[in-house]
């Protein structure tokens, strides 16, 4: 049983052409920009920040953000790289089949199927507390859920989902260009929200940049929500100080996500080896700019410890302690509008790699499947639509919300290591991008993602354990026997 062949770049190519199962390339520079803002810019933009820095690394959170962005930007270089030499569906699935293997595939696809299931659920379920909020901003008495069959329903991510799998079906293009719309308004109601904030800037709330570091305020939670380094370490957690600014990255690392997402697209990309790079940096650019320039905003209007004090502190909170609640309602509706567009894109990522792992064979070839008149796998884009809905109107999935960030982290180092690989197996291939510095830079970005990686909390570690779990049964009784690579191998013998 090979466990570890490896598809060549060639089929893969090859296979995007097969008639019924392949997808039409649309998409331009704008449209990869714009998506990779749509779905890193969301609500998070105006909490996260002030979380981190409340709770983790006081106002040095501007460093946790950079720190954040350049080991994203890292990866991306990789993914850049890989997307140019294998412009085809399925991102960090499709590159580690053509360097490490069919086993190691299926566990980055199946990683990658937990982020964007995750990620699409946990949004969507915000989305629907945002709707609530700007209900009562408006003194509209619409309830928040209504009972079905004697259960509770949450009826707005079922709506926001339903509506955008509508979208997605009727064609990429289309969805792009909705995409676009909401967008730019989302951007426009951060920058002004951005403007407004400096006029309220203390400068005397940026000292001390870097607050002493001190012990980690007892959460009551015990062990499991210990980040893992300092679980396997024996080490008392720490808050602020140098520590603080590494646990805070590790924590808005989440506002980065979505960028591997823009990979999956490759496929329905114009001229991928130009547009694909040019698109996701300029995205990466653009919300990394954003992030930093709330940052100092939230903490220029008002000292770090004023938000610890709100126990749940945003961008609103600062506003609200500076007297200018009128801004609470303009940051509802940025929030509301912002995950419009994260989830999605989100969802057009998650059908995207479950159509790759189908057209391989690994799960049932029928999700492969694309219709006749939009060239989209509508039946795949549909079934993801109804677990999203599911997940996020009957369950509290939000209580998982980190394990978006795991599964992201294993397929940012596993296409970092996989760079390293592809150049040695095919020193043949010209990617229209290349990596600078040689293998720096990749190992750099494996480091940099593993080391986040232990700073997550150690129960997420233990649900991702559970998860791999899963997978490995799955690929054993499915995916290994109905595997087109094998039967092609088989055959061919």
């Amino acid at each position: 049983m090979d466990l570890f062949r490896t598809k060549s770049v060639e089929q893969s190519i090859k296979d995007s052409d097969e008639k019924g199962h392949g997808l039409k390339r649309s998409l331009t520079t704008w449209d990869l920009m714009i998506m990779g803002v749509a779905v890193a810019v969301g609500a998070g933009i105006f909490s996260v920040g002030a979380q981190a820095a409340a709770f983790n690394a006081g106002p040095a959170v501007t460093i946790s953000f950079v720190l954040a962005a350049i080991t994203c930007a890292l990866a991306i270089m990789c993914y850049a790289e890989f997307a140019t030499a294998i412009p085809v569906a399925g991102s960090a699935y499709v590159f580690t089949y053509a360097t490490m293997g069919e086993l190691l595939a299926w566990i980055i696809g199946w990683n990658l199927i937990l982020e964007l299931l995750m990620a699409a659920a946990v949004i969507a379920k915000f989305w629907g507390v945002y709707l609530s909020d700007l209900f009562s901003a408006l003194d509209l008495d619409i309830p928040a859920e209504i009972s079905l069959l004697g259960v509770d329903l949450t009826w707005g991510p079922l709506l926001i989902v339903a509506v955008f799998t509508a979208v997605l079906i009727y064609g990429t293009k289309l969805s792009a260009r909705v995409n676009s719309v909401f967008t730019v308004i989302k951007i426009g109601i951060v920058l002004f929200v951005i403007v407004v904030g400096f006029f309220y800037v203390n400068p005397e709330n940026y000292t001390p940049f870097v607050p002493a570091s001190q012990p980690a305020a007892e959460s009551g939670a015990g062990w499991a929500d210990q980040p893992f380094l300092s679980f396997l370490s024996g080490a008392s957690p720490a808050a602020f100080g140098f520590t603080g600014i590494i646990s805070g990255a590790a924590l808005v690392f989440f506002a980065f996500i979505g960028f591997d997402v823009v990979a999956t697209s490759a496929e329905e990309v114009k001229n991928p080896s130009r547009t694909l790079p040019r698109g996701i940096f300029a995205g990466l650019a653009v919300v990394s700019v954003l992030y930093i320039l709330v940052t100092l905003v939230v903490t220029g209007m008002v000292p770090y410890t004023e938000l610890g004090e709100s126990g749940a502190p945003s961008l609103a909170t600062a506003f609200q302690l500076v007297g200018a609640d009128w801004a609470a309602g303009i940051i509802s509706l940025g929030s509301l509008i912002g995950l419009t567009t994260v989830i999605m894109v989100l969802l057009m990522g998650l059908a995207r790699v479950i159509f790759a792992l189908s057209r391989d064979g690994l799960l049932p070839r029928g999700l492969s499947r694309t219709s006749d008149k939009h060239a989209t796998p509508a039946r795949t884009q549909v079934l993801c639509g109804v677990v999203v809905a599911l997940l996020a109107g009957f369950t509290q999935v939000e209580v998982l919300a980190e394990m978006i960030n795991i599964g992201t982290l294993t397929a940012f180092i596993t296409v970092s290591l996989g760079i390293i690989v592809l150049r040695r197996k095919r020193p043949d291939l010209k990617p229209a991008f290349r990596v600078p510095f040689g293998k720096v830079i990749p190992i750099a970005s494996a480091a940099l993602c593993l080391y986040l990686m232990f700073n997550l909390a150690t129960i997420t570690w233990l649900f991702f354990a559970g998860w791999l779990v899963i997978g490995f049964v799955v690929y054993f009784a499915y995916g290994n026997r109905h595997s087109r690579l094998r039967t092609e191998q088989r055959t061919s013998v």
